[in-house]
């Protein structure tokens, strides 16, 4: 049951949030059902704890500080069907390849977020999907509705919401056992990589830094240096705040402080189509102690840019806010530096990270949404560019990536072409580089932030 204080709580949001326009909601059918669902999700414990998101907020205080780098990873969209221990361990697993790519090679501490255990919902350009003179409502995610396109499956069903819950806790147990029950031992590196990685040119790469890795962990033996450190690494959820209903549901008291913390996640973020400075997603994150990001574009302009910091940190608290660029690779070296010069004289304490992924989207002959690689390299290599003119610290990336073996994104060191794209097209979404893919863009990052540094 929930306490008088979180009871409270979801009153005083429900009426701020609720009197002011809320885009991308899904329209559902029945209101009745959408009660029982909230009633449901606002009886169920914590996802994550206070005290956690805390720490991520210390860790990314050092992070605007220009002493460590941002690896956010993981689903475009997540499926229910996808919450297994084989995807959860795949997804691990290269997010920690490229965690030691860029801790080792670029000699930073790497605050590791998964983009996962709550990214279920998706924003979508128009609100309806037609196929073959056949209309439908368009797919929301998982959380909202099906992928299948039929009536009955798009239909938006508000107790998909608990199953969403449900399928993040299962996320998290599984990322929580492997972290803490050995998988992400720095003594495991080999282990990490595979056959396919292996015989790739990353991957032996990968393999070559590895070794020497192994050769520091036996230095660090044989002198009697063995810390739990090198056994467990911290790894951090994070999603979209999007849909309201399940956001605000799960939006506790913490006991310790009486703060008000969204316990979907560690890490939240309100994406370009949602940033309104009147509208509810931005209303929500400024009444939540967690560390929130905002997307920004390559229309954003600097005096926006202050309208939102002074929305969603008017105390300028280091840690709290993270500018999450998304401008494209043919945009970013224009589009960038005004923001980052109105905020640099305007004191603001934020982290920047590169999202090189949304703004180079472009449909393939074949019909599939698809990303080049050589886009995505450009855009992260414009971001460092940027900053190193301005002397400011660029400070992460956020990649949407899958562990598995998907011909989504074209290009890259084990290339695939636009006429391969159709072999293991899986994303329900948006694409995603592969693990391969993946690895390669760590490396790349790694030798731009040794330089940076």
């Amino acid at each position: 049951m929930n306490s008088p204080e979180d009871l409270a709580l979801y009153t005083e949001l429900t009426d701020a949030v609720g009197a002011l326009p809320a885009g991308q909601q899904p329209e559902w059918p029945d209101p009745a059902a959408v009660q029982d669902a909230v009633a449901q999700l606002r009886a169920m414990p914590p996802l994550v704890f206070a005290g956690e998101c805390d720490l991520l907020r210390e860790r990314l205080a050092a992070v605007a500080r220009g002493e460590a780098f941002v690896l956010q990873g993981g689903d475009c969209a997540e499926t229910f069907a996808g919450v297994s221990a084989d995807n959860v361990r795949n997804k691990l697993k290269t997010l920690l390849q490229m965690a030691v790519v860029l801790t080792y090679a670029a000699s930073v501490p790497v605050v590791k977020i998964g983009r996962l255990a709550g990214q279920y919902a998706k924003p979508r350009s128009k609100s309806t999907e037609t196929r073959d003179g056949v209309t439908l409502p368009a797919f929301r995610g998982d959380i909202v509705n099906d992928f299948e396109f039929t009536p009955s499956a798009r239909v938006p069903d508000p107790h998909r919401m608990v199953r969403a819950y449900h399928a993040s806790s299962a996320t998290l147990n599984l990322t929580r056992a492997f972290v803490g029950g050995g998988f992400a031992d720095l003594h495991q590196v080999h282990a990490w990589n595979n056959d396919f990685v292996r015989t790739s040119p990353a991957g032996q790469r990968y393999e070559r830094l590895a070794r020497r890795l192994d050769q520091a962990l036996s230095f660090m033996r044989a002198i009697e240096i063995d810390t739990e450190q090198l056994r467990t690494v911290e790894l951090y959820s994070s999603h979209e705040a999007l849909l309201l209903d399940y956001e605000l549901a799960l939006t506790r008291v913490d006991s310790r402080t009486g703060a008000p913390y969204d316990v979907s996640g560690h890490f939240v973020w309100i994406g370009e189509r949602t940033r309104q400075l009147d509208g509810a997603h931005l209303e929500f994150a400024s009444r939540i102690r967690n560390p929130i990001g905002v997307k920004v574009g390559p229309s954003t302009t600097p005096d926006e840019l202050l309208a939102l910091a002074d929305k969603l940190d008017p105390e300028r608290e280091p840690g709290r806010l993270t500018f999450v660029t998304r401008m494209g690779a043919g945009k970013i070296r224009d589009a960038l530096p005004a923001l980052i010069q109105k905020a640099t004289a305007d004191g603001l304490v934020a982290s920047w990270i590169c999202d090189p992924m949304h703004g180079n989207t472009y449909e393939a002959p074949s019909g599939h949404k698809t990303r080049r690689f050589d886009d995505v390299v450009d855009e992260v290599r414009g971001f460092f560019e940027v900053h190193s003119a301005l002397g400011t610290h660029p400070g992460g990336i956020h990649v949407e990536l899958t562990g598995d073996d998907v011909t989504e994104c074209v290009g890259g060191g084990d290339p695939i072409a636009e006429d391969g794209l159709s072999s293991r097209y899986e994303t329900v979404c948006d694409p995603r580089l592969n693990r391969t893919q993946s690895l390669e863009l760590a490396f790349l990052v790694a030798e731009l932030l040794e330089s940076a540094n």
